[in-house]
């Protein structure tokens, strides 16, 4: 197996280009390669194949279509699913090509195209949004911690006002009860806050 087969294992890809023609070379070409390949012939066609719920771990948009171009679909696979793309046009004018890096465009390939020339555009597209992921996971998981801490900090501030305890006291007593509970101290923290807010309310 190749280097490129074995990066191509098990990947999906969606391929949007109005043009019948290039669309089944492409899809030829990617499908030898070891890709799984879907493939639509406009923005609405792409749309009709997400809304079915499958996730392409790429999708590769033509830029200029007929209807809703790909710079539209671009745009909404970034804010609705999330899902990375590379955009394909005849057209290589800076105003073009901006506009697709501003859309979020993790590659930018110019027509006439041939396989050799498009899957190392592919596999780069592939890692930068493998990058992409981690750093999202990343910040949700700092994001998270952050959340854990502030809500610790509130809920030891509660208890210091309850129980007219130091700090190092209210979070001894919150610590001891999140043990005797089994539960984590963030999950007893984020109890006490709600209980808190609820009786704000």
């Amino acid at each position: 197996m190749t280097a490129t087969k074995a990066t191509a294992q098990g990947k999906q890809l969606l391929v949007v280009e109005d043009d019948r023609l290039v669309l089944a070379m492409i899809a030829s070409g990617l499908t030898d390669a070891g890709y799984s390949v879907a493939t639509a012939e406009s923005a609405e066609d792409a749309e009709a194949w997400l809304a079915g719920g499958v996730r392409p771990d790429l999708a590769i948009l033509d830029v200029r279509m007929p209807g809703q171009g790909g710079l539209f679909l671009a745009r909404r696979l970034r804010e609705l699913d999330h899902i990375p793309f590379m955009m394909l046009s005849a057209y290589s004018d800076p105003q073009t090509v901006e506009q697709a890096t501003l859309c979020g465009a993790l590659g930018y390939a110019i027509k006439p195209l041939d396989i050799p020339q498009l899957l190392p555009a592919i596999e780069a597209a592939m890692a930068r949004a493998n990058e992409l992921q981690d750093l999202r996971s990343t910040q949700q998981h700092l994001q998270a911690a952050l959340d854990d801490e502030r809500d610790i900090s509130i809920a030891v501030g509660i208890t210091m006002m309850q129980h007219h305890l130091k700090r190092s006291d209210a979070f001894e007593l919150l610590r001891k009860s999140a043990r005797s509970r089994r539960c984590k101290l963030a999950s007893l923290a984020q109890d006490i806050v709600q209980a808190c807010e609820t009786l704000n309310l």
